[in-house]
């Protein structure tokens, strides 16, 4: 009787340990893991079951077929045992999560033998107090695992051809030697913002591994090397390399100089057989793997962001009323054909083709039979022209002041072409008191250059608008054009207006809202161009630029014009003529 008591309460304890390893994992319940608990569990009890159970005095008197029979009924109650835990296995399975929505309704009991009713929810609560981990499929540790696998660090991995292969940026504690340029063409840089925060987090990772690996290789008769003197600080880096696989993560290949160890080797070297000269780099492999895609927000944009939301385009001028004419001809056919809620503001700066411009301005309005009328303001100032004046007169002109109406402003110049597919996404990336859109024009080279050089004859505007390394390049150092709404641009308090002339504004701008709150989506854009046009950087109306102001001109002057290799056959167009008169000849 003693013995059967004994036996029920070990196999209560049995049931209850196998519930509770059920469900404790390190990152997530994954089948995989459920798998290998299973085995362990099912080898647990057969250990359990194949123990020999206390025998009374009287065993000593049993026959050896009375032994053989307990031992078929202790077999057979080692596979019931097993049967049931299957059983409880599948139902586990297939209730795991509705335990997790609703545990109220999830709550299943079970008999076990010895008349005792246990409740699998209460095991579970019983065994963990922290659940949120049933809702992940997934076992981090293997996942990491698998990104280190499929990461090209310990391996080459065969590539198509060589514009798949990404190149290591080079660096140092200070300096950074980027394969990217990026905005300020910098060849070398400084570390700043993310990326210093992402090297010191990869060299203090790195000097601990370092600083542990040497401990446990250390030998254990010398105690220098646990003293803090002894260990690898972040004066012994030397150098590293880093890049970014889209698809698995970061890598870093970092290699410190290891002064401490290699005179601890060399005294130790006949006892330990080390040779110290292998001991004094230490190069170590890094990764910062990516984690599974999360879902962070879902928006429907067709009922958020309709056509129905009015962008404003404010539009400072000053001359250059033939490139105006061409503007009004593409804003018109957005508004016809696109079905587009567009409304522009010229903000005229002088006299002189204020004329020409109202001329166009009503032609256009003739020709829509002065439907869009209202969509269109001309406001002259007789001022010398600023860029940033023109714009806070126009946005003070947009919405309704007395009830403080916000609106979605557009501020662009009279040299740049657009399409629908820029106007959506100038809606989709602005949002009031969150976000603002500064793309990336695609900015045209002198069409005289371009297609003269190919003995081309020069294409119509519409044909120019092409996406090539000959035909233009990302204006990533311009910030002019920007779509934000009105009560961000009055909150931030608008542009410098001291800035007079060319150029400057704009940053100033941008960096009011770098140093905000305001998230920015700065992005390249394939649906907006900026048009070549002579640029000329003695001033404007007789007025000199600052000697920033005008090594800003001179450069964009310069990157506008051609491409590299386009300006090589203007520089070395004597020679090229010349070798072509050789080749004639003979």
């Amino acid at each position: 009787m003693r013995s059967s008591v004994v036996v029920r309460l070990l196999l209560l304890v049995a049931i209850a340990t196998i519930a509770s390893l059920l469900f404790l994992t390190k990152c997530g319940i994954g089948p995989d893991e459920n798998q290998n608990n299973g085995h362990h569990i099912i080898r647990e009890l057969r250990s359990l079951s194949d123990e020999k159970q206390p025998q009374p005095y009287v065993m000593s008197s049993i026959s050896v077929f009375l032994q053989r029979e307990l031992e078929y009924k202790q077999q057979i109650k080692k596979l019931n045992l097993e049967i049931q835990y299957l059983r409880q296995h599948i139902d586990q399975l297939k209730t795991n999560t509705k335990m997790i929505e609703n545990p109220t309704t999830a709550m299943s009991t079970r008999s076990i033998p010895g008349n005792t009713t246990f409740s699998t929810l209460n095991i579970l609560r019983s065994s963990t107090k922290n659940m949120n981990s049933m809702s992940s499929s997934y076992d981090c540790s293997s996942y990491i695992r698998k990104q280190v696998g499929n990461a090209e660090i310990l391996h080459g991995l065969p590539l198509n051809n060589e514009y798949e292969l990404i190149p290591f940026n080079h660096f140092t504690f200070a300096r950074m030697y980027p394969i990217e340029i990026g905005l300020g063409k910098r060849v070398v840089e400084k570390p700043i913002g993310y990326k210093r925060k992402d090297l010191l987090n990869a060299l203090s990772k790195a000097l601990e591994s370092i600083n542990k690996y040497l401990s446990n290789k250390a030998n254990k008769k010398s105690a220098n090397f646990h003293n803090e003197s002894a260990k690898l600080t972040m004066d012994d880096f030397i150098e590293g390399v880093f890049r970014t696989e889209p698809t698995t993560g970061t890598q870093y290949e970092l290699y410190f100089r290891n002064k401490r160890m290699t005179k601890f080797n060399s005294m130790s070297s006949k006892s330990n057989k080390i040779n110290s000269t292998n001991s004094s780099i230490i190069k170590v492999l890094l990764m910062r793997p990516f984690a599974p895609m999360q879902t962070v927000q879902v928006t429907p944009m067709l009922t958020t962001y309709s056509k129905d939301i009015s962008i404003n385009i404010i539009l400072p001028l000053s001359g250059r009323t033939s490139t105006f004419k061409s503007f009004m001809e593409n804003f018109m056919k957005l508004i016809i054909n696109n079905e587009q809620h567009l409304h522009l503001t010229v903000v005229y700066f002088g006299e002189k083709g204020l004329k020409d411009v109202r001329i166009i301005m009503s032609r256009a309005i003739k020709a829509s039979n002065g439907l869009y009328s209202s969509r269109m303001k001309l406001l002259a100032l007789n001022e010398t022209f600023s860029r940033a004046k023109g714009i806070r007169v126009g946005v003070e002109r947009v919405g309704n002041n007395e009830t403080k109406e916000d609106a979605l402003l557009f501020m662009c110049d009279v040299d740049v072409v657009f399409n629908a597919k820029f106007l959506d996404r100038c809606k989709w990336n602005a949002e009031p008191g969150k976000k603002v859109y500064y793309p990336v024009v695609f900015s045209l080279y002198n069409p005289h250059v371009v297609y003269t050089l190919q003995g081309k004859k020069i294409p119509s505007e519409a044909e120019q608008m092409q996406i090539t390394r000959d035909t233009g390049f990302w204006r990533d150092f311009g910030y002019g054009m920007t779509c934000q709404y009105k009560s961000d641009f009055v909150d931030i308090r608008g542009f410098d207006e001291e800035i007079v002339g060319w150029g400057g504004e704009d940053v100033m701008l941008f960096r009011k809202y770098v140093r905000s709150k305001i998230k920015i989506v700065r992005a390249t854009d394939p649906g907006i161009f900026h048009i070549w046009h002579q640029k000329t950087c003695n001033g404007v109306n007789g007025q000199h630029l600052t000697a920033d102001q005008y090594r800003a001109c001179i450069r964009s002057r310069a990157l506008n014009e051609a491409s590299h290799a386009q300006l090589g056959f203007l520089a070395f167009r004597d020679d090229i003529a010349a070798h072509n008169k050789n080749s004639s000849a003979t």
